[in-house]
């Protein structure tokens, strides 16, 4: 875990120890404190961006911008109010925003897409990419496209 990416992560067993101290009249308290840490909340995604975005010192609009969207259509977007189909579009997000592998598989995982998977070729390609900071699309897209796969889209 470089670059302290573990500092926004709770593992799973540390919340269960939180839960077998809690009262039921705590669960609003705990659902709040931990609201970005919780699959299921539909705004985690966000608050899984911007705080990974704040913790890289990478401001929205600049993800946007190297991410090729409007600022208007990816805001949507990061905060879930229109909902893509297009995982290259969240893939692409993340590394506009210079996410490492395990914080990209979250954000998608978040936003509830397979994650990037060793096993598929395409995915492999962009695993190696994002291990190596290789985060300039342009960039990407020809190492995609010289092995015969699709660019991001």
């Amino acid at each position: 875990m470089k670059n302290g990416s573990h500092m926004n992560k709770i593992p799973t067993d540390e919340l269960n120890d939180m839960l077998k101290d809690i009262k039921p009249e705590q669960v609003d308290e705990y659902l709040k404190a931990n609201r970005k840490y919780l699959a299921d909340d539909e705004k985690a995604f966000y608050y899984y961006m911007k705080d990974v975005l704040d913790e890289k010192n990478i401001k929205l609009k600049d993800v946007y911008s190297f991410a090729d969207v409007s600022e208007s259509y990816g805001s949507q977007i990061i905060t879930m109010q229109k909902h893509t189909k297009n995982r290259d579009l969240i893939i692409k997000l993340c590394l506009a925003g210079h996410f490492n592998w395990e914080e990209t598989n979250r954000a998608l995982k978040l936003y509830g897409m397979s994650e990037l998977y060793a096993k598929d070729s395409r995915d492999a390609c962009l695993i190696v990419a994002i291990n190596n900071r290789v985060y300039d699309i342009y960039e990407i897209d020809e190492m995609l496209t010289q092995r015969g796969f699709d660019r991001l889209v």
